[in-house]
């Protein structure tokens, strides 16, 4: 029972820390967080509780083994023994010959192919268009918002906008920080699948636990972004908005749309593979300047124990007990400073007992986002491309984003706290 009552007071707070730094308090609409909320709780308990919905995330399930045989047999035969192939020497350490650059990430390049390949042929623009009739309903969103937040649910926060490209330089200030929001609150599929190979063994069924993280935070990014800026325009006036044409990306052909993909991965790739190696460097480093400082509680001040007690309070709110607030918390803030992958790398890598079964699935929600700073600049860089007019107004609305799409993932947390 107890567990309940934190969970909705984590939402009722979260809410709350988002109306204080409203702009406009008077525009809040009761109806929109009545519906965000009755969205995301609605969601959560069909995908997570309703009978035969697991059933439904088998062939998923299937279809991630599936990419991960098939990207292991290119990696071997690309990098050899690096990339998971047979090693030319008796190995004698078998848990240090795992390499992540090429036997895990090569995953996003796959993944980035087939998206463009589902792009072709029109299968993804049909999901994305039916969950924005759903957001614009709910919301009472314009179309080319609704299309956009839909959008950022299955590819990246700079993908997302470059399919509603004709109608950013005429929208609303509350709906240009919408479609900035839910970039920050929700990850791409290049990512989902990767992030899902990482957590195997973590939780049960990962890639099911954050395809709905994803999808719930949708509804939780566009409610914390009205409560924030409210848009002035008439809710009927927005709905009428048109949607974006069916196939927003276009092809010449399948081998057109494959190779045209597979570059975009390369880049995501080698992104990740240079993020990782200069975050993990300076978290290094500023470790390396604490430990010369006293130490606290027995131990020595780290950045994750500063982050754990700056956090804890936080993550406490969506349902976390406060006896692992600590750990948990340090893997918000992990997400937050540096990035998700690096949490969710923690996360599985935790010891045994830090972390309940129940707490690693609510951090699973609470970290499914892109909201930190490393991500904060790749969506002003690539939002700045495509509205160059208002690259004054991306920028100082950045921040808020991030505070934003914060709550959010932070509100999924709690609304998985209250179902499972």
């Amino acid at each position: 029972m107890f567990s309940v009552f934190q969970g909705l007071l984590g939402l009722a707070v979260l809410i709350l820390l988002a109306w204080i730094v409203s702009e406009r308090r008077s525009l809040v609409r009761p109806r929109v967080i009545v519906a965000g909320l009755l969205c995301q709780l609605g969601l959560a308990a069909v995908l997570l509780k309703f009978p035969g919905t697991s059933q439904v995330f088998e062939p998923l399930t299937a279809l991630v083994q599936a990419l991960q045989q098939a990207t292991a047999a290119g990696s071997a035969f690309v990098f050899g023994f690096i990339g998971g192939g047979a090693a030319p020497y008796t190995v004698t350490s078998p848990s240090n010959g795992f390499v992540l650059a090429f036997q895990a990430l090569p995953l996003v390049l796959v993944i980035s192919a087939l998206s463009a390949l589902l792009f072709h042929w029109r299968i993804l623009p049909l999901v994305v268009r039916g969950f924005s009739w759903l957001l614009q309903k709910t919301f009472g969103i314009g179309g080319p918002v609704g299309f956009a937040s839909a959008a950022n649910v299955f590819v990246g926060m700079t993908e997302a906008p470059l399919l509603i490209r004709p109608y950013l330089s005429s929208m609303s200030r509350s709906e240009l920080f919408a479609v900035m929001v839910t970039g920050m609150a929700t990850i791409a599929g290049t990512v989902m699948v990767l992030y899902a190979t990482l957590l195997e063994g973590t939780i049960p069924d990962p890639l099911r636990h954050l395809l709905i993280a994803s999808l719930i935070s949708a509804p939780a990014a566009l409610l914390i972004a009205h409560v924030m800026i409210p848009n002035e325009q008439d809710p009927a006036e927005q709905q009428a908005s048109p949607l974006p044409p069916a196939d927003p990306i276009r092809y010449h052909g399948a081998m057109d749309a494959v190779t045209r993909g597979t570059l975009d991965g390369l880049q995501l790739w080698l992104n990740i593979i240079a993020m990782l190696l200069v975050l993990v460097a300076l978290v290094h480093l500023v470790n390396l300047g604490l430990a010369g400082m006293p130490e606290v509680d027995g131990a020595p001040l780290t950045l994750e124990r500063l982050l754990g007690w700056a956090m804890a309070p936080i993550v406490w709110l969506t349902g976390i007990p406060w006896a692992e607030s600590m750990t948990a918390g340090a893997l918000m803030g992990v997400k937050t400073v540096l990035n998700e992958f690096i949490a969710y790398l923690q996360l599985a890598g935790l010891p045994e007992g830090a972390l309940s079964e129940r707490s690693r699935l609510i951090m699973t929600y609470s970290l499914c986002g892109f909201s930190n700073i490393g991500s904060l600049g790749i969506l002003i860089g690539g939002l700045g491309v495509l509205a160059p007019e208002r690259r004054g107004e991306i920028v100082a609305l950045g921040l808020r984003a991030l505070y934003a799409g914060t709550l959010a993932t932070l509100m999924t947390g709690a609304v998985a706290g209250l179902i499972i």
